[in-house]
């Protein structure tokens, strides 16, 4: 008989709300202990196996962005309030309005992360705050990392959005429903980086009400970039093209070329850890980067057979000419000693003969090496005409592209699209509708 009683009393406290004695009716740990006793674990079902959790507010940080691999850090604190039946009390019972309980002792709602690649849930404190009605007031913090569709084509001159998809579990007709607030409170503005979150909203999926994220607005501010890369490499190809105001004889323009070409490849070392190459939409810079060395090399490569030209006794056409004049001078010389011997008596005219024949070669070579000078001088002003008319190109080409969407990039899915049968409406306070602020 004892039994039974023992039975029955276990029954009614667990089926029913808390009924105290009078001994915890002024003892907020007693009426905490009781309620941990019970180890309420599961869910509340009493309107159903849909159950819904009301967000009141939503903090949001972006703690980082990866420009190489299109990666987003964030950080989001969620304060949520649902509504458990089994734990709340009478004043019969206690006097108390509120209680203080562990969060590790009572069920909580778990969120889905729809899109996130890497993520860490932790509660804000070890405790909650339980009201008389069972209303109980929870806080979480999310670390997140997700994937972001972000073109930077026109890199560093470009802004995006990423979505974090932050949603109650729900599997066929059972599930948690969350109801996000209007707002997003955004928490800190400019990165450690380039990066700048400019707002934060909440939108959906048009087909779907259930299926809400955050989504993210980021923009890049320009200044590192452009100071570390653009610029130099600007100032780079102007310097080359000055160097052709270097005379090309001796060596001084030649080892400025090659100093630029070194130079230039420093930047490209920069420009592979910022950016990622390849891909559907390769940043323009990369392009860029590329004519600019492919300029520079070749520049280089003019500006040393030029060099090469002005010091080189036979090239070209005056190769046949050359050697048709040097024959000719020993030819004359043959011929003029021959005849100084058969003069005996003219030896003095033979001497003037002979100085004669020095001054004409001396005279000969300076005006070979004053054609070579000439015909290499007009190469020059070719070369440096030729290379002014290639930057004036691309610079055009480079300004119609910018302003042309040659890029796109198919959305990032962020759904499991697997159908999901319910049966009838599911039944849940204030119809789906959109939480307001308190």
């Amino acid at each position: 008989m004892l039994l039974q009683r023992m039975f029955a009393l276990l029954f009614l406290i667990s089926s029913s709300p808390i009924v105290l004695t009078d001994w915890c009716e002024g003892s907020y740990r007693c009426l905490a202990n009781y309620i941990v006793a019970k180890n309420i674990k599961t869910p509340p079902q009493e309107i159903g196996c849909f159950f819904s959790v009301i967000i009141t507010s939503l903090q949001y940080e972006t703690l980082s962005f990866d420009t190489k691999d299109l990666q987003m850090s964030s950080r989001v604190k969620i304060n949520m309030r649902w509504t458990d039946l089994a734990l709340q009390w009478t004043e019969e019972t206690s006097v108390a309005r509120e209680i203080i309980l562990p969060v590790d002792k009572i069920w909580t709602p778990g969120l889905v992360l729809d899109n996130a690649i890497d993520a860490t849930t932790k509660p804000y404190t070890d405790d909650v705050v339980v009201s008389s009605d069972g209303t109980v007031n929870h806080a979480v913090i999310l670390l997140i990392a997700v994937n972001c569709d972000i073109k930077l084509f026109t890199y560093p001159f470009v802004s995006g959005q990423c979505l974090v998809a932050i949603n109650g579990w729900r599997n066929g007709d059972c599930g948690i429903i969350l109801q996000y607030p209007r707002s997003v409170t955004t928490l800190g503005g400019s990165l450690s980086g380039e990066w700048m979150t400019e707002k934060v909203e909440i939108a959906k999926e048009s087909d779907m009400e259930n299926r809400k994220y955050l989504l993210v607005t980021l923009s890049i501010n320009p200044f590192s970039a452009v100071v570390t890369l653009i610029l130099p490499s600007a100032l780079i190809m102007l310097a080359d093209l000055v160097s052709f105001s270097l005379p090309v004889q001796g060596g001084e323009r030649n080892n400025l070329k090659v100093t630029l070409v070194l130079s230039f490849t420093m930047f490209l070392f920069i420009l592979n850890d910022r950016l990622a190459s390849g891909g559907e939409c390769t940043p323009l810079l990369h392009y860029h980067f590329c004519f600019c060395l492919v300029n520079l090399v070749l520049s280089m490569v003019m500006s040393l057979v030029l060099t090469h030209l002005t010091t080189a006794d036979n090239f070209l056409t005056f190769k046949c000419l050359k050697r048709f004049r040097r024959q000719n001078i020993h030819l004359e010389q043959r011929e003029a000693d021959a005849g100084m011997k058969k003069q005996s008596s003219g030896s003095a005219k033979a001497s003037l003969q002979k100085i004669v024949n020095f001054l004409e070669n001396v005279e000969q070579k300076e005006q070979v090496a004053n054609s070579n000078e000439a015909f290499v001088n007009y190469l020059d002003k070719f070369c440096f005409c030729f290379f002014l008319f290639i930057d004036i190109l691309y610079l055009v080409i480079i300004a119609i592209v910018t302003r042309t969407n040659l890029c796109t990039t198919q959305k990032i899915k962020i759904w499991d699209y697997e159908p999901i049968f319910i049966v009838g409406e599911p039944e849940y306070p204030h119809n789906g509708t959109e939480y307001v602020d308190y």
